[in-house]
């Protein structure tokens, strides 16, 4: 089983910055992908950014301000988010996809959610 344990996230005032990590940790044989997604209440869990090889993707609201990165050492994902803003306010998930726990077998897993609240 692979699992991921997210932090760094909390109570920022709008302009600031958070910084997310997510580690995942098991049987990792490789890392196709990394993601962080975000969700608010009542709504549909959305992509924000996601980091597969060499590529980043990001959804349009947080172009310029959010960048993904990824340390393949340590299995761990960031979302450093600067110029926060009220409406970035959501339950933040990180989401890895690779080959584990045995070679033949290929998981996704989601981390257990992370909160930022970024106040006007």
């Amino acid at each position: 089983q692979v699992t991921l344990v997210e932090s760094g996230g909390g109570l920022v005032q709008a302009g600031g910055s958070l910084r997310l990590s997510c580690v995942a940790s098991g049987t990792i044989f490789s890392i196709y992908a990394m993601g962080w997604y975000r969700q608010a209440p009542g709504k549909q869990r959305e992509l924000v950014a996601a980091i597969s090889g060499g590529n980043t993707n990001y959804a349009d609201s947080v172009k310029g301000r959010f960048t993904i990165s990824r340390d393949n050492a340590k299995n761990t994902v960031y979302l450093q988010m600067n110029s926060l803003k009220p409406e970035d306010t959501d339950v933040y998930y990180c989401n890895v996809q690779g080959r584990g726990p045995t070679w033949s077998r290929t998981f996704a897993s989601w981390g257990q959610g992370t909160q930022v609240t970024v106040s006007s």
